[in-house]
Order: structure tokens, then sequence, then C-alpha cells
């Protein structure tokens, strides 16, 4: 997912994007081939807006409506859709990059990929390369400063760290999906699997059976890239023999139920970590420092998992360690000895502790989009990470900002919004939601304040909210945030346990159709007109239109009383 959001965030500000991938779908650990499901800084819907915003949340969006019955294979589809939309990405999908060219010892020219199903090779020249590989595979290739298994206590004086530095890492999972077919369906274990007792599991909670468990865990004692073939055997005989136990080893209710999918690939959680000009610990996450170069956040627990994961029977198969919202500095996410790499995702600059909770994909997500975001903007400006990091960091975070990314402890502040000095009103509202709210330069509850305008639920809808300019002024875009459910109460439901923020459709609390309108000289002109709109954030690029007042006025939401806005932005030609 880091991939997928820096690419497609890069080509949305006019990098030319080339995107390689070595498996055949998109989306790493999101996709099919392992079916781990994405979690962030909401911590699966128990912490109230914290979800993640901009791309990913498009993403999901787009998924929990065209995709409401969860298919994995659907939602390969919908991010290969995602990239193939884009004009200024070219996808190279079963293409392993092997190897690089380097103009110096700190700067890579080039990097060289082979595709073995069209038997093609590729060089691809770049100003700029964004490691997003999981593996770190392009920079090791340049030779990239990185690390790889655990700190020791002293280093940075991590209370979570083991006493003494050493090579292991958290293991690797393999997961399954259960049907229940209606019927007693017997499974016979093949003579490989694994045995385990309910002594064995006593820590591992194997109900409900369905979706797998992230907790068939193995590896963290190995070297997870160098021994990744055996790591992949040893979590077959894992999991079928964790599936023997269900099935054979006592009554868990699983009579009628029989496994129909099994990963054929591990899901990999720790390899190699780049180094970068700072390194993420775990006082960062517990103080939530805010870096002057944040350019995202997280939020998910420190998730410490013992290394050798099902041989480690008398320990939690995880330790979760709250930790509160945190920033993320972009002097993370390049390298600190290749000037024109940067990276995103779980090899991030990061000790082994800090790691444990930035690992997680919308985490890597949002780091994507902030990586994508900063590379579009060194290759315009022709200058490296470092430089735009010292240098020209209000200007990324403020773009960041516009395109719905969130950071900690940052409005927005566009001296090119015309709506940053406007008067807003709104035909009604509902207490704490009045309509000047809509310019706070903040598209989510924080603490108790709303930063959205909703109307009065009492009245009916339609509703309106109008923008009054000091002056006319030629608008030729207008770009609208809505609410997608991010403070609605916690629910949990048995299919939907890890989103449980998201329902699987349309989310009640955005805005479905509208209008907007545009005042020219004293008369109201409509330049906006949608029906069925189901995304938090849309941009709207009209014939320019000189006007001192746009009003936007709810017809409907996809269910709730109020029509909600937490953002309006106005711009001209440029």
């Amino acid at each position: 997912m880091a991939g997928v959001c820096a690419a497609i965030a890069a080509a949305r500000h006019g990098a030319q994007v080339v995107l390689i991938q070595d498996r055949p779908v998109l989306g790493g650990n999101a996709s099919s081939e392992v079916r781990m499901h994405i979690v962030g800084a909401d911590m699966s819907g128990r912490r109230p807006h914290a979800r993640e915003s901009g791309i990913i949340e498009a993403i999901r969006l787009d998924d929990a409506v065209r995709n409401p019955h969860r298919s994995a294979s659907l939602f390969d589809l919908l991010l290969w859709e995602y990239v193939r939309n884009e004009p200024n990405i070219q996808l190279l999908l079963n293409t392993q990059l092997d190897g690089v060219r380097m103009a110096s010892p700190t700067r890579i020219a080039e990097a060289h990929a082979t595709r073995p199903s069209t038997e093609d090779e590729f060089t691809i020249e770049a100003a700029l390369f964004i490691d997003c590989t999981g593996d770190g595979r392009l920079g090791v290739e340049a030779g990239a400063e990185f690390r790889m298994g655990r700190e020791g206590r002293d280093e940075f004086g991590e209370s979570y760290a083991p006493e003494k530095p050493d090579q292991r890492t958290l293991g690797s999972s393999i997961l399954f999906i259960a049907r229940d077919y209606g019927r007693p369906v017997p499974f016979r274990a093949p003579s490989w699997a694994r045995k385990f007792t309910e002594e064995d599991l006593r820590y591992r909670t194997h109900m409900p059976f369905g979706y797998g468990f992230w907790w068939i865990e193995w590896g963290g004692d190995l070297n997870t890239i160098k021994d990744n073939e055996r790591i992949r055997d040893e979590l077959w005989a894992i999991a079928l023999g964790v599936w023997d136990h269900i099935k054979n080893g006592g009554d868990h209710g699983a009579e009628n139920w029989a496994l129909e999918w099994v990963g054929v690939i591990p899901g990999k959680r720790e390899s190699r970590r780049f180094v970068g000009d700072y390194i993420l610990t775990q006082h960062d996450l517990e103080q939530s420092t805010l870096f002057p170069d944040r350019v995202a956040f997280g939020g998910w627990p420190i998730d410490y998992h013992p290394p050798s994961g099902v041989d480690e029977p008398d320990q939690p198969p995880c330790v979760q360690i709250e930790v509160p919202l945190y920033s993320i500095p972009l002097r993370s996410l390049y390298s600190r000895n290749i000037e024109n790499m940067m990276m995103a995702g779980r090899n991030i600059s990061a000790s082994h502790i800090a790691f444990a909770s930035t690992r997680v994909m919308a985490t890597c997500a949002v780091m994507g989009q902030a990586v994508g975001t900063a590379a579009a903007m060194c290759v315009r400006a022709g200058i490296t990470p470092r430089e735009l990091a010292a240098d020209r960091i209000s200007e990324l975070q403020q773009l960041l900002l516009k395109d719905d990314a969130y950071i900690l402890e940052l409005p927005a502040n566009d001296p090119n919004d015309l709506a940053a000095d406007a008067v807003v009103i709104a035909s009604s509202y509902r207490p704490g939601c009045s309509a000047e709210q809509v310019l706070s330069g903040v598209t989510r509850q924080v603490g108790d304040v709303s930063h959205q305008w909703a109307s009065d639920p009492e009245q009916p809808l339609p509703q309106w909210l109008q923008v009054d300019l000091p002056r006319p002024a030629p608008i030729d875009e207008i770009h609208l945030t809505f609410d997608s459910g991010f403070v609605r109460p916690l629910t949990l439901t048995h299919d939907d346990r890890f989103n449980a923020r998201m329902i699987r459709g349309p989310q009640p609390e955005t805005v479905r159709d509208y209008t907007i309108e545009a005042r020219v000289e004293g008369v109201w002109r409509r330049v906006i007109e949608v029906e069925g709109n189901y995304q938090r954030k849309i941009v709207h690029r009209i014939e320019p239109v000189t006007a001192d007042s746009v009003r936007l006025t709810v017809h409907a939401t996809n269910g709730d009383p109020s029509a909600r806005v937490f953002e309006i932005r106005l711009y001209g030609p440029r």
C-alpha cells in the first residue's frame, strides 16, 4: 500500500512514474495473495477520529461501495484500476528489480529489472527512486545503510528493547479462509502438518476461524529474506496443524467448516530498515514528538511479537503497548547516504521498537502519499529530499493537507485558498458544528472540537453552506471535504471487526447529492451538480467564473439527517 499510494501521489503532482511490482497484483500484504486487513492509527475503530485520510481513505471508500462482500480479488482489481487510471504511471507487474547502476557512490543513476513472463529486461533511469519493497531490495543494491534485527536497550534508551542487540525480528504469517458448508466436512491432516494441543495454544484464541489467524507466525529467529522459502514451508505445516487441532482436537464447533484457501506466500512483518537522517524511536511515539518536518502520522500500538511465534507457547502471541497519535518526520523517509532515494513502508528509518507500530499498512500508506508528493516536488525543483526537508518543508506540508492528508497540530494555511478570508453562513447548524468551522484548516474532529459544519438534523434537507468572498475573484477549482464516518460510534460486527468504523457500502454521514452555485454580478449560476457521491474528498475543476460568493446546497446524504462538511476551498487560475 505504501508503493501504490506513493506512485499515485507522485503521478498526480506531475511526475512521470514507473511502478515496479514483483507480484502479479498490487497491495502487498493487503492483496489476495496474503489477505491481511489494513489497520492503522484508529486501532481498528477503537480510537475515534484517527483514521487515515487522503489516498488510502479514498481507496477504502471505493472498496466499501464497490466490493461490499470483501472479495480479495476485487480489491486487487480496484488497486490495479487506481494505478491504471493515472496517465503518468507506467506499471510493470511480475517484474523483479535486481540491480542498480550508480552515478556516484551516493546517487542512483538507474535501476535494472527483469520480467520472466515476457522475457524482458528493463532499465529505468530516474532523478529519484522510492524503495517501498519492504525488504529494501533497491536500497541494498545501491548500498544504502540499513539495519536488521533488534537494537539493545542502551542504544536509544528504549525500555521495551532487549538488553542486548541481536538479529531476531518479528516473524511471518500464513493466513487461511474457512467456510461453513452446512454439513459435516472431515479433515485429515497430512503427515507433515505440525501437532498442537489446547495447552500449546492456550494464549492464542482460535475462534472465530473464518478468516484465519495472524498469530500463525514463525521465522523471526531466521533471516526473513534469505530463509523465506523455509519459513513458508514451516508456516504451511503450522497452519494445517492448527486447522487439524480445530477440526479434530476437541469441540470447537467446526464440524461443518472446511478450508477454502490457504496463503501461498508469507505475510512478512520485518526485515531491513534503512537509516535516514533521523531514526524514529520508542520515545518519539510515547511523547508524540511534533517534528518540524512531520509529514505523516501513526498510532497503532507498539505491537511486539515473540520472534519464534508459535514456538513460544508460554508467551502471548503479541503484547500491544498503546501510544498516542505521533508524527513521522520526512527525515525518516529518505536515505542518509543515498541522496536520491526515499522509502516508505516497513523499511523506514525507525528502531525495531518504533517499527513495531509504524509497520502497519494504513500508516505505510500515508507515508507513501507523503514521499510520493515529496518526490514530485524534488524532481520539479531539482533538489534532494534532504534539501526539501530543510528548505521547503512548509510547502510540502501544505500540499499534503490540500490533498486530504492529516498532519498533527498543523492546520491548513494555503495563501492561494480564496475561501480563507471569506465569511461563511449556513441555513442551519447543530450545536458545536457552526458554519465557520469549515475554515478552521482541520478536517477531522480533534478533542471536543468538531471542525465541521453540520446542519440541524431537525430541519429537513436540502440545507446550504455559503462562502462570501471579500471581493469578486476568478474561481476555477472547488475543493470539498465531507464526513465519511470518522466520528461514528464504535459498533463491532463479526464479519467486519477489523474495520469497525466503516460500513460496507456508502458511509451514511457522507453527502450524496449536491449542487454548487456561484454568484456572478448578483445572479446565482449553477456550476456543479452531483448525484450519488460517496467519497470524502472531492475536487471540482470548472470553467473560470468571477464570483463574490459560492453556495453548496446538500440535497441528500447517504443516510444521516445532517449535511456535514469539514472544509471548502476555492482557487483561481494560477
